[in-house]
């Protein structure tokens, strides 16, 4: 199983960080052992600035290469909510040394997953998904702004890489991206419904 993470897939989030709007999607990948097992999140000691960054995820349930956009639909039937944390001052460094993201993206733990749900049960083109730190709205977000649908994204990234069945895309942050700390308690909402609640040590 692989993670396929796209990067500047909403244009406020791009704007925040200073990012220029992509052409393309922005693709870096995380091995499995980046999953988060269980709720507990501990802060890795070659960073000071997590960010969480609240993303949709595919989760892919038909294997597949070069996948037209037409046909992209049947290879995912399930979605979920995930955490993208990232290493911000990591990555700035090696942004300005050209160098790549993933020390600063792939490390263990980095990626939280919640359980997934079927993807006709939800509206995939206006899916409303939220985070609160600490009880505070820090992110709010809607499928219908992301630049790269989800079938834009599985045609693109089919080109490069075969897709698994079991493998995860997480589609994109939007703005509202922040550091975590110590005793920091992290929840996402699919919607209404809490799907992920993480405590940070």
């Amino acid at each position: 199983m692989k993670i396929i993470c796209i990067g500047r897939n909403y244009a406020d989030h791009a704007k925040e960080l200073g990012n220029e709007i992509p052409e393309d999607p922005v693709i870096f990948i995380k091995p499995d052992t980046a999953v988060l097992k269980g709720n507990d999140f501990y802060i890795p000691e070659f960073s000071q600035e997590i960010h969480y960054e609240l993303e949709v995820v595919l989760k892919i349930s038909k294997s597949g290469k070069y996948i037209l956009k037409e046909n992209a639909a049947k290879h995912f039937d399930e979605i979920g909510l995930g955490i993208d944390f990232t290493a911000r001052d990591f990555q700035n460094q090696l942004k300005t040394k050209r160098l790549p993201w993933e020390l600063a993206k792939a490390f263990d733990g980095s990626a939280v997953v919640s359980q997934f749900f079927p993807k006709e049960n939800l509206n995939l083109k206006n899916l409303n998904f939220s985070l609160l730190k600490n009880g505070e709205t820090v992110q709010q977000g809607s499928t219908s702004l992301m630049m790269f649908q989800p079938e834009d994204i599985i045609e693109f990234a089919s080109k490069f890489f075969t897709l698994k069945a079991g493998d995860l895309i997480f589609t994109g942050t939007p703005k509202g991206v922040g550091k975590i700390s110590e005793g920091d308690m992290l929840q996402g909402f699919l919607e209404n419904e809490k799907v992920l609640d993480i405590r940070i040590f």
